[in-house]
């Protein structure tokens, strides 16, 4: 593993910089299951497109478009590379993980017929929910959960309980936004074969943070958006095996997804991903993205993934000596912690630990099923990445164990 100097990596990333001098304060931002921060590469791709690259792609037939149109097949090479896809052309560009998520779960009910059952967890991101209920009502299918067992697991044995002959899709994240454990896609998608059926995984939590082989997990599709990832805002990935993005339909319509269209009403969509791509692409969240997929690379996911886990143990174990916190998510594998604070609306927790200089998220962080398994309306997370540092987590457990009110808040 490469050595790891966290104090090097922080001098990438110029919210280190910026934000504190605004604030006056030490700035501990541990909200990065929310977003990241971006470092100078990915800005920079970013901005080379406006400053060098600045037309539109697959629609010019002159040297600037077709540097476009270069630039953009090579980020997409980039991502593919990076999560091991056998072809770019199992990569489509979309606006974020949400988007994505609507994408595969269009095109995949489209195959289903009504009776047909989708199983799906109680801890999903509501990215991994919304779609299936809306496209699965139209065609008349059914959602099913597959059970948690009491610490808050996804089971391969759980799931193998829940399938049944009229399982098509098993949609999971493959590591929970709240509880934040690593489930184990590998076997689910082998199960989910050997019945019929599909497997999509919401990479969201996952792809930023750990080594992601969609040809070793044998999945159909994967959703990843890259602001979570140290990349830009607005651009998002569906990977999907390519026999099945021939075969689905595309959600959005309109120019450049098409080869030709008449008055009767016949179309004939462009090869995948570009049927996927509707109208005017980001292109420059797709070089930044790329510039992302790189920087993780140069890092690599050991180094991150120790980071993280060095990190979270710390804070775990300052949390468990304070008798007025909960935890959730003790023994989760990822950098995120869920927790409460005895007596306290977390939202009120999330105000009073801003006064401290601590950004976390608090309330149900989109995983709207959630709270009847936690018994509690909301909680606050604390998600590190592997720019945070001992002083990040030794100043969330400072502030715990100072306790205090939450109209401390309006006097600090």
């Amino acid at each position: 593993m490469k050595e790891f100097d966290v104090e090097k990596i922080r001098e990438d990333f110029p919210m280190f910089k910026n934000y504190p001098l605004m604030q006056g304060k030490r700035f501990a931002y541990l909200d990065n299951g929310a977003t990241t921060f971006k470092p100078y590469p990915v800005i920079e791709a970013e901005n080379s497109y406006y400053l060098r690259l600045n037309a539109n792609t697959h629609r010019g037939d002159y040297d600037l478009a077709n540097a476009a149109d270069k630039a953009y097949l090579q980020a997409r090479k980039t991502v593919a590379k990076f999560i091991n896809a056998e072809s770019e052309n199992e990569v489509v560009f979309t606006a974020g993980d949400s988007m994505s998520m609507n994408i595969a779960a269009y095109g995949l009910v489209s195959l289903l017929s009504e009776g047909d059952e989708i199983l799906l967890s109680e801890e999903e991101h509501a990215s991994n929910v919304l779609p299936w209920e809306q496209f699965g009502k139209q065609k008349g299918v059914k959602i099913r959960y597959i059970p948690l067992t009491e610490e808050g697991r996804i089971t391969v044995e759980n799931v193998r309980k829940t399938l049944t002959e009229k399982t098509k899709i098993i949609s999971l994240a493959q590591v929970s936004n709240v509880l934040g454990y690593v489930v184990p896609i590998k076997e689910i998608a082998a199960l989910a074969h050997e019945h019929g059926a599909y497997m999509v995984v919401d990479g969201a939590q996952s792809v930023p943070h750990m080594k992601v082989d969609v040809q070793d997990l044998g999945c159909d599709f994967l959703a990843f958006s890259g602001h979570k990832m140290v990349g830009p805002s607005g651009i998002g990935v569906l990977y999907g095996k390519k026999e099945l993005l021939d075969r689905i339909p595309p959600l959005l319509t309109g120019g450049g997804m098409n080869a030709r269209f008449d008055k009767e009403g016949n179309v004939t969509y462009e090869e995948a991903p570009y049927k996927f791509e509707a109208g005017t692409q980001n292109v420059a969240g797709a070089l930044g993205l790329a510039a992302a997929c790189d920087y993780l690379s140069s890092i690599g996911f050991d180094a991150i993934g120790a980071q993280e886990r060095k990190l979270r143990k710390r804070l775990v174990e300052r949390m468990e000596k304070n008798d007025s916190v909960v935890i959730y998510n003790p023994g989760a594998e990822s950098g995120i912690v869920t927790f409460n604070v005895k007596g306290v609306f977390a939202q009120d927790e999330g105000t009073l630990l801003n006064s401290y200089g601590i950004a976390v998220r608090s309330g149900l962080h989109c995983a709207k099923l959630l709270p009847d398994f936690l018994k509690t309306y909301g909680t606050v997370r604390a998600s590190i990445y592997f720019y945070n540092d001992e002083q990040d987590v030794d100043q969330l457990a400072d502030a715990l164990d100072k306790k205090g009110d939450f109209l401390d808040a309006f006097f600090n």
